[in-house]
């Protein structure tokens, strides 16, 4: 399953963007995609990672279940307890964390306390950053390179026709 919105009904300009922070705009939905990516799957553990209030961690988990970023798979039958494992939408959010783990490194922390690194066979750890890369042609891209383009739905959205007419 995976959430739905109806863009129309969320304040101010209508996008994407505003749906997704309808779902984990809030602190506690993203420290729990960080822990579970991290191999924290038991409810105790993501609490303790995230120090979020348990009765809000469960409000969290539930959503994000619901929502389809993640998914509950029993590993005890008795007593009956589930962990909580990223689903694909989960995985595809990991790149939000890593820009924002790129952005507080730069203009939050003196010292960051974790970097994240690539190591191929037989080199020193390289920097990860965050980037913006074509689909189509791999080729990395700067903001000043972008082109919007409203889709038939944005155009709907913006109050035009859903075809150009142009």
């Amino acid at each position: 399953m995976t959430a739905s919105f109806d863009l129309a009904g969320l304040p101010g300009r209508p996008c994407t963007i505003a749906a997704a922070l309808e779902l984990v705009g809030e602190r506690w939905s993203l420290l729990v995609v960080r822990e579970v990516s991290l191999g924290n799957h038991r409810f105790s553990d993501i609490a303790r990672g995230t120090g979020a209030p348990r009765d809000r961690l469960t409000a969290r988990l539930n959503a994000l279940v619901a929502a389809g970023v993640l998914e509950r798979r029993q590993y005890s039958d008795s007593p009956p307890r589930s962990g909580y494992h990223l689903t694909a939408s989960g995985r595809d959010l990991l790149p939000v964390l890593q820009a924002l783990l790129q952005w507080g490194d730069r203009w939050t922390a003196e010292e960051p306390p974790v970097r994240l690194t690539h190591a191929p066979d037989g080199h020193e750890g390289h920097a990860v950053d965050a980037e913006w890369v074509c689909r189509t042609c791999r080729e990395p891209v700067s903001a000043s390179r972008v082109e919007r383009v409203l889709t038939p739905a944005g155009r709907v959205l913006s109050g035009l026709p859903a075809e150009d007419d142009a």
